[in-house]
């Protein structure tokens, strides 16, 4: 009989611990948005998703393609945070959130980026599409160029601003994601523009100067205190969209909702979505900055080449794992030959968690090494004989 009551209490025991295992599970985010995605930005992995791949008309969120292309080009140098940015009577003729500015008018791109980012400037954007491209035109050329390159192959832009209610103007709240994921990653500076809440700028025309203050489109500004950015979009036809971007405990959080119902609903959407990624996210970080070992190199100038990783590795978990038991095994050839450039990939480390490969950093060689010639090993035995 005590056999039996210890067996019944086992199986009892096994059940409650399975069933608890599923209590421990996070239920998926209740979102009234019909179309969204949750993903971390350093990693690019998804955290949860929803219609995310349908194709919906974006409203003012392109204005995160025209975005990074204007920090693009700020990167190469062709164009300054001062370069005198002229408004034409087209960009001036933009309907919708507008910044109001004169045919003629003259701001900095910086100012340009401010009404983009803060104000969501259809004028603003046209202005700076034509400064840099020449046109609008050639500009949304720039634009399909760029998705195409990012891989975001459900995305087609017909302007720069999202005004139009093209059926040929469409993305997905995961083709969204990627360019806003490449906007922050890449050119994080922007933060000092999406985190404004409020700025005033100045017009100066013919008729004198009068000051305009720019307000944030992004609510989220006000209601979630790890917010860092990004767009807000609205049109009859998109409804609400949003894409919000979050900083906690050094994990960065893009959250896009596409046709939300009201604007109340899109911002709630987004912080609904937040908490469920940081209740449920965990972040490995490992910057690689121990030393590596040299490899042998045969036939060349040098004997041993200097090895780099080729950069930090990040993996986040949202299972709940035991991230400390991480491991990293590193892969190298015994030797290898020459010629060597620098930045050639040698070998790896390989990250393990649970015994399966979760990830990889490359190793690359930190010299350029040549072949050794004749005369080369001429050398090396002419100091070989000096040492003795």
């Amino acid at each position: 009989m005590n056999k039996l009551l210890k067996a019944i209490l086992c199986h009892v025991i096994s059940i409650t611990v399975f069933l608890m295992s599923f209590m421990t599970v996070k239920a998926a985010p209740e979102i009234e948005a019909p179309s969204y995605i949750l993903l971390e930005a350093s990693t690019g992995q998804v955290i949860c998703e929803e219609n995310a791949t349908e194709r919906r008309s974006p409203a003012s969120i392109t204005k995160i393609m025209t975005l990074l292309l204007i920090f693009e080009h700020l990167d190469t140098g062709r164009v300054t945070l001062s370069s005198d940015v002229v408004t034409s009577a087209y960009a001036k003729s933009m309907g919708g959130s507008q910044v109001f500015l004169e045919e003629g008018e003259v701001q900095t791109l910086e100012t340009i980026i401010k009404c983009i980012a803060v104000a969501s400037g259809n004028d603003a954007s046209v202005a700076a599409a034509e400064f840099i491209a020449g046109s609008e035109a050639e500009f949304v050329k720039l634009m399909n160029d760029k998705a195409q390159e990012l891989g975001m192959n459900d995305t087609h832009f017909e302007d720069c601003c999202g005004l139009t209610d093209s059926d040929n103007h469409y993305t997905t709240a995961k083709d969204v994601a990627i360019m806003s994921r490449e906007l922050i990653t890449k050119y994080p500076e922007v933060f000092d523009y999406t985190r404004i809440w409020m700025e005033d700028i100045y017009h100066t025309t013919a008729k004198g100067t009068s000051t305009f203050t720019l307000s944030s489109t992004n609510k989220l500004l006000k209601m979630y205190e790890w917010t860092t950015g990004l767009k807000t979009g609205s049109t009859s036809k998109a409804l609400y969209c949003l894409s919000a971007t979050a900083s906690k405990d050094n994990i960065d959080l893009i959250a896009v909702v596409m046709g939300s119902p009201n604007n109340k609903t899109r911002f709630q959407d987004a912080v609904t979505l937040f908490n469920y990624g940081y209740s449920v996210s965990a972040l490995y970080e490992d910057v690689n900055e121990d030393t590596l070992p040299s490899v042998p190199v045969k036939g060349g100038v040098e004997e041993e080449a200097a090895l780099v990783y080729q950069g930090p590795f990040k993996y986040l978990d949202i299972e709940g794992k035991n991230l400390n038991t991480i491991e990293k095994v590193i892969s190298l050839p015994p030797e290898i030959s020459a010629p060597v450039n620098r930045g050639d990939a040698i070998g790896e480390a390989v990250y393990q968690l649970d015994g399966k490969r979760i990830g990889s950093v490359s190793i690359l060689s930190d010299v350029t090494i040549e072949k050794a010639r004749y005369k080369d090993y001429l050398g090396k035995v002419w100091k070989l004989f000096c040492s003795f």
